[in-house]
């Protein structure tokens, strides 16, 4: 006997599926790609670079997803994540972000439809668990696209992402949504 999914869980596992599969992968093939001085490497002080983008995730999926959920005390320092003042190693930085998708991924595994539709203080804002979620993969996905651009920028070649697609727009072996 087959089950049909719920949306509840069709969300979870897209959202596992983007952060997990297809933007940390490609991000991390970005910073690997990278000399440490290239991965802080900032065009301006208005911009952060990639090693300040790296942070920033981490204390973004900890704040909002593993901490959040896990009900665990919040202690992110948001404004340290930006400072350019300790440099660390892009396989430091690397290992960091890694640990902690893979405590993200436990949680969005282990999340049901009450836990999405349940209320959480994070940054001073009273939300519930799909806009925890959706924030997550919104934010994460909007700081991969900076990350693939400014290596794109200082490589100055295609990082071929996108190979897989088959001239209709679809991933082979994917039905279009």
């Amino acid at each position: 006997m087959t089950t049909t999914p719920n949306t509840a869980d069709l969300f979870l596992e897209f959202s596992r599926y983007k952060l997990l599969d297809q933007y940390w992968p490609r991000m991390r093939v970005c910073v690997e790609s990278l000399t440490d001085e290239q991965v802080w490497w900032c065009p301006n002080t208005a911009s952060n670079s990639v090693g300040n983008l790296l942070l920033h995730l981490n204390g973004n999926v900890r704040q909002w997803l593993v901490n959040s959920f896990n009900r665990l005390e919040d202690r992110r320092n948001r404004p340290a994540e930006f400072e350019r003042v300790e440099q660390l190693p892009a396989s430091v930085l690397i290992v960091r972000l890694d640990e902690t998708l893979q405590q993200a991924a436990a949680v969005l595994a282990r999340l049901t439809e009450a836990d999405l539709l349940a209320r959480y203080e994070i940054q001073g804002r009273n939300v519930s668990g799909l806009d925890a979620v959706y924030q997550v993969v919104e934010h994460f996905g909007l700081h991969y696209g900076q990350v693939i651009y400014v290596t794109k920028m200082l490589r100055g070649e295609d990082l071929g992402f996108y190979r897989e697609l088959d001239g209709t727009g679809v991933f082979p072996g994917k039905s279009p949504a």
